[in-house]
C-alpha cells in the first residue's frame, strides 16, 4: 500500500500564493449555509480568520506542523499535489474531499506505519475549522499584541484556494502522504542515531 499512489492530477510546481483569489473565496464561502453573509464579513474584515463548516464542500485533516509540512512536501515532490493547505496556530490544515475525515482513520489503522504517524484531527460533517484570512496581514488586535505573539499564532495559506472547484485529495492520497511522511521522519531519526552524540568541546 505504501508505495501505491492513485491516478490523480499532478502539478509539478509548488504554488506559493499567499492570498485567496475571488474564485477561491467563492468556493470557501460555499461551505457556509449563508455564503453571502460570509462574503460580507470578508469584505469588511479581510484580515480576520473565519470559521467554516466541514463535510459538504470539503473535509479538513489537521496535523502537527512538522508532520503536516512533510505530508505537503511529499504530495508536491512525489505525489499529485494537494488541495488548499493552511497553517493555523502550530497546525497544518489539509483540505480534502468530503468523506475523507470519516474514512482516513480506518485506512490508517490497517497501515503498518500507523504507529509512526502523530495524532491527527479529522474534521468532517458536523465540525468546523478556523481558516486564515483571505489576504496576508494582521488585524489591529494582532498588531497591538506584538511580534512574539504573532510569531507563535501565525495563520496563513500555504496553498491558497484560487479556483471555484479546486481538486481535493481523498483518503487514499492522504494515506499515501501520511506513510511517506512517517517514513521520512523515521529515516531522519535513524541517520541521527548513526551519527551519534556530538562530542563536547574541551579546553586545555
Amino acid at each position: 500500500m505504501s508505495d501505491w499512489l492513485p491516478d490523480t492530477p499532478r502539478t509539478l510546481t509548488f504554488p506559493t500564493a499567499a492570498y485567496v483569489t475571488l474564485d477561491g473565496a467563492d468556493w470557501l464561502a460555499s461551505a457556509s449555509p449563508h455564503p453571502h453573509s460570509v462574503q460580507t464579513l470578508w469584505a469588511t474584515h479581510p484580515t480576520v480568520p473565519s470559521v467554516l463548516p466541514c463535510g459538504t464542500v470539503f473535509d479538513v485533516i489537521n496535523a502537527p506542523a512538522l508532520f503536516g509540512r512533510r505530508m505537503v512536501d511529499r504530495l508536491w515532490s512525489a505525489g499529485p499535489g494537494s488541495g488548499p493547505v493552511a497553517a493555523h496556530r502550530g497546525r497544518i490544515l489539509l483540505f480534502a474531499s468530503p468523506g475523507t475525515a470519516q474514512r482516513l482513520p480506518s485506512l490508517l489503522g490497517w497501515e503498518e506505519w500507523a504507529h509512526a504517524v502523530p495524532p491527527l484531527l479529522y474534521h468532517g460533517a458536523g465540525d468546523a475549522v478556523t481558516v486564515p484570512p483571505l489576504h496576508p496581514g494582521h488585524s489591529p488586535a494582532e498588531q497591538a499584541a506584538g511580534d512574539d505573539v504573532l510569531a507563535s499564532a501565525v495563520s496563513r495559506w500555504l496553498v491558497a484556494p484560487d479556483v471555484r472547484s479546486p481538486w481535493l485529495p481523498g483518503p487514499d492520497v492522504l494515506l499515501w502522504a501520511c506513510v511517506r511522511a512517517a517514513r521520512c521522519a523515521s529515516d531522519e531519526e535513524h541517520e541521527t542515531a548513526l551519527q551519534g552524540p556530538v562530542p563536547a568541546l574541551t579546553t586545555g
